[in-house]
This record gives C-alpha cells, sequence and structure tokens, in this order.
C-alpha cells in the first residue's frame, strides 16, 4: 500500500508539475505573441503632395509717376496677405533609425491649407509586435541600446497604435498639440516599455 500510495502521490504531482507547465507556456503566448514577429502588416495610405512655393507675379512701376515721400506715405495701403499655399506644407521630417527591431523609413510632418496636421511615416519597415505606437517625443533621438528606454522617460504625445509595421500611413495630429516640444518620433511599445526604431525630428 505504502508504494502505491507513494507511486499515485508521484504521478499526481508530475501531473499538476505537467499543467502548470502547460497553463505557463499558453500564458508566455498570450502575452509575448511571438507570431507578431513572423507576420507582416502592410498599409499603404495616400500621402500628402507637397505644395509648390507660392509665386507672387511682380507688379509694373515702369510707367507709373514717380511720387514724392510725403504723397507714398499718404498713398500706402496695408501690406498684402502671403498667398495661401496650394497644398499640405512641409514642417518638419527625419529618418528612422533601428532601436530593439531593424527599422527603416522617413517621418514627416505636414501642415494642410485648412490648418490641420498630419504625420506621415513613409516606406516604413519594421517588426510587427504587440501594442507598438507612435509617439511624438520630448527626447532627443540616442543611437545603439542606450536609446532603446530613452523615450519612456521623457513627455511624450501618443498618435495611437501604429496601423502596420510596412508600408506608408497617416496620423492625424490634433490641434492643441504644440510641435515645438517634441524633438521626436518614436515606435514605442507600449507593453515592454521599449523602442522599435525612431526618428530625429528636424523642425523646417
Amino acid at each position: 500500500m505504502d508504494g502505491d500510495t507513494k507511486t499515485g502521490r508521484r504521478r499526481r504531482l508530475m501531473a499538476i508539475a505537467a499543467a502548470v507547465a502547460v497553463a505557463g507556456f499558453v500564458i508566455g503566448l498570450v502575452v509575448f505573441k511571438p507570431w507578431l514577429l513572423f507576420v507582416d502588416v502592410r498599409v499603404d495610405e495616400q500621402l500628402p503632395a507637397v505644395a509648390a512655393p507660392a509665386v507672387t507675379e511682380p507688379t509694373a512701376t515702369a510707367s507709373a509717376p514717380v511720387a514724392s515721400p510725403q504723397t507714398s506715405a499718404l498713398s500706402t495701403g496695408p501690406t498684402p496677405a502671403p498667398p495661401t499655399p496650394a497644398g499640405p506644407v512641409e514642417v518638419a521630417a527625419g529618418k528612422l533609425i533601428s532601436h530593439e527591431h531593424g527599422t527603416t523609413g522617413t517621418v514627416r510632418i505636414f501642415q494642410q491649407p485648412d490648418g490641420s496636421r498630419v504625420l506621415t511615416l513613409e516606406n516604413l519597415d519594421t517588426s510587427n509586435g504587440p501594442d507598438v505606437h507612435v509617439w511624438l517625443s520630448a527626447a532627443d533621438v540616442v543611437e545603439g541600446t542606450a536609446g532603446w528606454y530613452t523615450a519612456g522617460s521623457a513627455e511624450h504625445y501618443d498618435l495611437g497604435l501604429i496601423k502596420g509595421n510596412q508600408g506608408n500611413q497617416v496620423y492625424a495630429i490634433p490641434a492643441d498639440v504644440d510641435l515645438s516640444k517634441y524633438r521626436s518620433v518614436d515606435l514605442w511599445c507600449v507593453q515592454f516599455s521599449v523602442s522599435f526604431g525612431a526618428a530625429q525630428l528636424i523642425h523646417n
């Protein structure tokens, strides 16, 4: 009986250990989602077309009579407002570098003729992963492993979950966001508090 009891107890312990191992494996899959690293999500949205600089036609003055300083002072009207751009104007841009995952592409920020602003990720190529967001960050970009966590300790504005790990994407920037506060764009994995890649912004 003692032998049978020990054998039964051993089997129960082995069954419990196996169940715990399976549960741990399943939880690991749910949390880390390793399959995402092998599944690409491509998004190709329409990118803004940069407006050509507005050209002001010169005013012919050859035949106009020369006015005295007093006459000119009296006849001078209000200075005309600069012409409104015909399309979006680029206000900032930068190149993505790799952090924890290999990342390439171009980041641009455009102002539309109506004053609204958008951020674009162009020719993006990075790894897919869980809970990766597009951040405007007040931190400067630091290359190498030292820069993997920099954005997490700086002020940021979250533009939302990344739409895909490849392609061209457009993100609206709310009107109350002060772009002068932000030095970079970071592809930040919120779940693991690490940067996939980032771009230092050069403001125009």
